[in-house]
């Protein structure tokens, strides 16, 4: 863990009113393939933004968690089915996501998605990569109907076909582009969009409960600073609290 956790004096008690497995743990899907928001370190292990953020949570809730993996395309499903409890992902607040699942209030505010290509292309008109199911593909396809949405199942495949010409651009947030921006094989083109309302958690509809539990930890949180904190070491530039 890259940061060290405040224990919170925050008490809040996990009851069966909301569902968990048989032990009374609380399950956190997250995809593990989006750093920073979160990945799987050199030891097959949760990390990142999220790691962090979720295990402070659990701990000031006073809930017992453990962490899931599960591609993005199919983490909804597999939280509406009951594999795990909560989705802790990097996946942001929309109109369409709440109509099939609640949200916590949000962890993150907006955050800018931004374009990266080879070089220079006209993006009204061109081939723009993006991960299947996302934000920033929703966005191509809704506000850029002469260019050609070509999407993929993770994030990485989705640079790569702009590496490898399949496609022209590739837009994504922008912190998990600015790394490979960073190593010099693509660069930032056009204008950053703010899309969606903040980053939350997941929660299935009927689990109104554990959704409150974690707001007010969310909340707890913010006002003591501690996610600012967080947000400043695992996504700098982004807007705090």
């Amino acid at each position: 863990m890259k940061t060290t956790l405040i224990a919170g004096a925050l008490a809040l008690t996990a009851t069966a009113a909301f569902a968990q497995s048989e032990d009374g743990t609380v399950r956190l899907g997250t995809e593990g393939a989006y750093p920073p928001y979160n990945f799987l370190n050199d030891a097959g292990e949760v990390d990142g933004f999220e790691r962090a953020l979720g295990d402070e949570l659990c701990a000031r809730a006073e809930l017992t968690c453990e962490w899931v993996t599960n591609d993005w395309d199919s983490i909804i499903p597999n939280l509406v089915s009951g594999n795990y409890d909560a989705i802790i992902a990097g996946m942001s607040i929309t109109d369409e996501r709440d109509e099939v699942i609640d949200f916590s209030d949000p962890y993150t505010q907006p955050d800018p998605s931004a374009f990266a290509a080879m070089s220079d292309v006209d993006m009204s008109t061109g081939v723009i990569a993006a991960q299947t199911g996302t934000i920033q593909a929703a966005h191509v396809a809704s506000e850029m109907a002469d260019a050609t949405l070509l999407e993929f199942a993770t994030p990485e495949e989705a640079v790569t076909a702009v590496s490898n010409g399949e496609a022209d651009a590739v837009i994504a947030d922008k912190a998990y582009l600015e790394p490979i921006v960073e190593e010099g094989d693509l660069s930032f083109i056009g204008e950053d969009v703010l899309i969606g309302g903040g980053i939350g958690l997941g929660i299935r509809e009927s689990d109104g409960e554990l959704r409150e539990t974690f707001n007010t930890a969310i909340q707890s949180m913010k006002d003591d600073g501690s996610l600012n904190a967080l947000i400043e070491e695992w996504l700098p530039g982004s807007a705090t609290f």
